[in-house]
């Protein structure tokens, strides 16, 4: 009887885990759209609709400066948007810089049906980069990409790279991404459970796990790049980060943010990211680098 008992508790266990794993997935694609409005005054940006694909579009702000010193679009994390990314874009026009921010698919203002965590949100990321180059032409471009912003722009089949990226707290593997994250909250029995999270992408967003491993795809930039996560992020480990910054082609660098963990590593240590991210950006946007 004692038997009989805990077979059933087993499985009935195992059948709410796969129920909950199973919401998880939808609340984790379904869209983070929002209303954004006007961008704040003292950007000096217009609002900006670039067209992505048939009857898509990704909503955005543009601030153009005179300087004709580099440009630099602007990428927010997963179920965030262009918001997160004004003190970024702040800093950077103090210096001079145009700067494009965008809500990716599925995010904010811009269209889209599902989160891809990378896959399809690439298609906004080219989509801005060609608009960015039709309104600030013979400048050199960078991009700062954030976690989902990052992987979208590695993940990019990009025909004419830009100058330089900053990549920050960025995933290498979706199947790693899902296996630390369900560690995180379930302790290490946890990340046994991530196949029952990761069957469900094809059906839910039309895109394979294998079409979401950024580590494949960073050699491929085309461009100097700037690997940059919290030595104390959970979400992607230090461990992963060492692996990604190996996988990248030089030239290349590394940036350790000692205490941050899966936060956004600016508004951390402000002072700390302008110094770092922006000698990164002058090195290769303003010189021959």
């Amino acid at each position: 009887m004692n038997i009989r008992w805990l077979v059933l508790a087993v499985l009935l266990s195992a059948g709410v885990s796969v129920a909950l794993l199973y919401g998880a997935g939808e609340v984790l694609s379904r869209p983070a759209t929002r209303a954004i409005g006007p961008p704040p005054a003292d950007l000096h940006a217009r609002s900006v609709r670039i067209p992505s694909g048939s009857e898509e579009f990704v909503a955005g702000w543009f601030a153009a400066t005179t300087a004709k010193t580099g440009a630099v679009l602007l990428l927010h994390g997963v179920r965030s948007d262009r918001t997160q990314m004004l003190g970024r874009a702040r800093a950077l026009h103090r210096q001079g810089y145009t700067v494009l921010m965008i809500d990716l698919p599925a995010h904010g203002e811009s269209t889209g049906d599902r989160i891809t965590f990378g896959a399809k949100e690439s298609a906004g990321v080219i989509a801005a980069l060609t608009f960015l180059r039709e309104k600030a032409p013979g400048e050199r471009i960078g991009v700062i990409g954030v976690s989902l912003g990052a992987a979208s722009t590695v993940l990019a089949k990009i025909e004419s790279p830009p100058q330089a990226v900053v990549v920050e707290s960025m995933y290498p593997t979706i199947e790693e991404a899902v296996a630390d994250r369900l560690a995180m909250r379930l302790g290490p029995f946890g990340a046994t459970l991530a196949p029952l999270l990761l069957w469900q992408l094809p059906a839910r967003t039309g895109v394979k796990p294998e079409q979401l491993r950024p580590i494949e795809r960073i050699a491929s930039l085309g461009a100097p790049v700037l690997v940059a996560s919290g030595s104390e992020d959970q979400h992607t480990t230090w461990a992963e980060t060492e692996r990604l910054f190996h996988s990248a082609l030089a030239p290349k660098e590394l940036w350790r943010v000692e205490g941050a963990a899966h936060v956004d590593l600016y508004a951390y240590n402000p002072s700390d990211y302008e110094r770092k991210v922006l000698t990164f950006l002058n090195k290769h946007l303003r010189s021959n680098g």
